[in-house]
């Protein structure tokens, strides 16, 4: 996607128009397959609207095998933050294979989790919108290769096949609220018609 996502004064809205459901604030899930457009998209929500967090789920995956597990990580982070506490991640540092140093996340009035898995189900009641972003297999190969370069390309068929098995085990795509084609960032499907 290039420029602003056509979709982000409308998921602001639809997140304004809702009530909060992680504390005093509000969670934007940003979920999908790697390469469709999922940080774009959380990117753009985040800096139409100050004050906002941002999480990317990669920092909480326990490397190229930890997706699986992305949920409990995930939990971990949340839960206290419905509680109006601060929430905490271990960071992961792909270029050392290992964890690293602990992340604070203050409770804010909106906090954007992007990343394959961030519509966990379970995490779901403190979700205030699930967003699903898609696009063509080739389209996606293609930007997450152009991103991650030679880091990436040995562990794509391996990564693509956990996040098929986790993205179906959730049904992530059935439970989002908003549908977004990759391509341009333009809505697929909205909650009302």
């Amino acid at each position: 996607m290039s420029g602003r996502p056509t979709g982000v004064d409308r998921v602001l809205r639809e997140l304004a128009a809702r009530a909060p459901t992680l504390g005093a604030g509000r969670l934007l899930c940003v979920d999908g397959p790697a390469g469709s457009g999922k940080t774009t998209l959380a990117t753009a929500v985040a800096e139409a609207s100050p004050g906002t967090t941002l999480v990317h789920l990669d920092d909480l995956l326990q490397g190229w095998d930890g997706l699986a597990g992305v949920g409990d990580h995930l939990d971990a982070l949340l839960r206290p933050l419905a509680d109006g506490r601060v929430g905490r991640h271990r960071r992961w540092d792909w270029h050392a294979d290992a964890w690293a140093e602990t992340v604070a996340v203050p409770p804010t009035p909106l906090l954007v989790v992007e990343g394959v898995g961030s519509g966990a189900p379970t995490c779901a009641d403190l979700v205030t919108l699930l967003v699903w972003v898609e696009a063509p297999h080739d389209l996606r190969r293609r930007r997450g290769l152009e991103r991650d370069g030679d880091d990436f390309a040995p562990h794509w068929d391996r990564w693509a096949a956990q996040e098929a098995a986790v993205l179906s085990r959730d049904s992530t795509r059935e439970r989002a609220q908003v549908r977004v084609d990759g391509r341009d960032g333009s809505l697929l499907g909205w909650p009302d018609g």
